[in-house]
């Protein structure tokens, strides 16, 4: 149980990095004040193939790597109480 522990620890810091690491890599998505005025559309090539995009992958793995922190947030809570 001990080696579980220790291995899952590594693999968690590993993803904590990582997700660090992907969302200060990310752009800023929103426009502001200055999309609002101009009255930018989301209706544009673009906006429809964004996630085949640097941005786009940036964003689903940041969100994929989230949810495997999540988890082994959760299992490792649940180890460290037994």
């Amino acid at each position: 149980m001990e080696i579980a522990r220790t291995i899952l620890t590594v693999i968690y810091f590993i993803v904590a990095l990582a997700v660090v690491i992907l969302a200060l890599l990310q752009t800023k998505d929103d426009g502001g004040a200055s999309a609002t005025i101009t009255g930018s559309s989301s209706n544009n090539f673009y906006e429809k193939n964004k996630g085949k995009t640097k941005e786009g992958k940036l964003k689903r793995w940041t969100i994929i790597l989230a949810i495997i922190f999540v988890v082994l947030t959760v299992v490792l809570g649940i180890l460290y109480m037994a």
